[in-house]
């Protein structure tokens, strides 16, 4: 049924099944540049992005990625261990993410046979007594990988910087009494800005979401961490349910989100920069057995529904969203211009002259 109060509705009306997940998926059709929608003016964040999860890469497997404005490519070595560098082989320029193979820890050239070790440095020639000094460099870029909470994560940095925090992770995960993921993904036409500043934008939550109020709000910046916990009437077949949806962030790409008041689920979200214009979501649920395999299973299914139901809700306007850098805020919106000073913290090209915010506690009762 349609949700009359949301005014996004009309764009979603009718798209179910494998047309709402072909919708998620595909591109735009527009003739609006990134340059018109002031994209270009947002460098890339840097930070821990997932670029897979762990089970779609098995042992000795390859895969092409192309992420952060770049060709990469991703292989799991006979240690168990991920690995990524640059896609293409320092000798003639093969993309090794196609037709390269595992031999032992490192990546093989299918051109050449040229194999290369996780920093990107060629450790053996087969038809070469000495190996060109050029080559057995490691790459000035280096791409570290952390494995956890079943997902694969990169470290970006565009001046090829080491990693400035450890990424979290969850004991639900791995918990025995909790599910197993269940997945979604969506590709959204914008930067990751846009999506990150959604959380601490409380107004839109009535107007987009169809939430029955105002949410009241604990918003916190902490260094490269941000939590938040917003208290809303949810709406549910059954009527109107007080929920809670608390959520942080670690850095620019790694995300959590946990809802309870219609039924317990942890979210774990991976938000990952194709390109400038374009940004790569995925969602990973996960909930305890007792209530998605029991008696309130449909409610479980449903709290799901709901999360993706707004994602897809917010896609219809990040899509086409122009980036304002001066916006016209007003005292009902939320700290949407201190949050743009905690995520600048973020982006290395710009030199934030010791003006960005990293530590802030903001609460706001609408009642």
């Amino acid at each position: 049924m349609a949700d009359e109060s949301v005014a996004v509705w009309a764009q979603l009306s009718g798209l179910k099944g494998d047309d709402l997940r072909d919708w998620r998926m595909s591109s735009i059709k527009t003739e609006v540049s990134n340059s018109d929608r002031n994209l270009d003016t947002l460098p890339l964040p840097f930070g821990w992005f997932m670029v897979a999860y762990s089970d779609e890469l098995e042992l000795g497997q390859v895969l092409p990625i192309h992420y952060f404005g770049q060709e990469l490519v991703l292989w799991r070595g006979n240690d168990g261990k991920p690995r990524v560098i640059d896609a293409y082989c320092k000798h003639l320029g093969a993309h090794m993410g196609y037709g390269g193979r595992v031999n032992g820890n490192a990546l093989e050239c299918p051109f050449h046979a040229w194999e290369y070790n996780g920093s990107g440095a060629v450790t053996h020639v087969p038809y070469a007594k000495k190996i060109p000094p050029s080559a057995a460099r490691e790459c000035k870029i280096q791409w570290p990988v952390s494995e956890v909470n079943k997902q694969i994560l990169v470290w970006y940095h565009p001046f090829g910087e080491a990693p400035k925090w450890e990424p979290d992770s969850f004991d639900q995960v791995h918990d025995p009494d909790w599910t197993d993921y269940d997945k979604y993904e969506w590709i959204v036409h914008g930067p990751v800005q846009n999506m990150a500043e959604n959380g601490v934008d409380a107004a839109h939550f009535k107007y987009i979401h169809g939430t029955a109020n105002f949410p009241d709000y604990d918003f916190e910046f902490d260094g490269h961490r941000r939590s938040a916990s917003v208290d809303a009437k949810m709406p549910t077949p059954k009527g109107e349910v007080d929920g809670t949806i608390a959520y942080g962030t670690v850095g620019a790409g790694q995300s959590w989100t946990k809802f309870s008041g219609i039924s317990e689920t942890l979210m774990i979200a991976g938000i990952t920069p194709i390109d400038q214009g374009r940004t790569h979501i995925r969602f990973a649920f996960t909930q305890p057995k007792s209530e998605a395999e029991g008696p309130m299973a449909n409610l479980a299914k449903a709290m799901k529904r709901e999360i993706c139901r707004q994602l897809d809700q917010d896609k219809v306007v990040w899509d086409r969203q122009k980036y304002k850098p001066k916006p016209s805020i007003c005292d009902g919106d939320g700290p949407i211009l201190p949050f743009r000073k905690f995520f600048a913290q973020f982006y290395a090209e710009w030199e934030d002259g010791g003006k960005n915010i990293t530590k802030l506690k903001i609460d706001k009762k609408t009642g």
